[in-house]
């Protein structure tokens, strides 16, 4: 696996994820407009610092950053938030809700 390219290309589904530009997200993290372009288009790398900026910005941890298997940290971090929420009997309901949509 080219773990490099899959950075790059996690990067970059996140960002879309969040629906904000690489320009601006540049620009957030306190860098140069072209910042985040130039790590999309394998011109760069981040540092670890900016690395854990990146992790900051989308509210992730690293761990949650390189978990191949979920593919939109976010959604999954805000879907466990909300389920502490709900009483047993609504954890059943939904967990029976996810259930039926895996099957489809």
């Amino acid at each position: 696996m080219d773990y490099i390219e899959w950075f790059r290309k996690r990067l970059t589904d996140l960002r879309m994820q969040k629906g904000v530009s690489a320009r601006d997200m540049s620009l957030s993290l306190g860098q140069s407009e072209s910042y985040i372009n130039k790590i999309e288009n394998r011109h760069t790398l981040p540092s670890l610092p900016g690395f854990l900026y990146i992790c900051e910005y989308f509210g992730l941890t690293p761990q949650e950053f390189f978990n191949e298997s979920d593919a939109a940290p976010q959604k999954t971090r805000e879907l466990l938030q909300a389920l502490e929420d709900l009483s047993p009997e609504q954890m059943d309901h939904m967990l029976q809700l996810i259930r039926d949509l895996n099957k489809k």
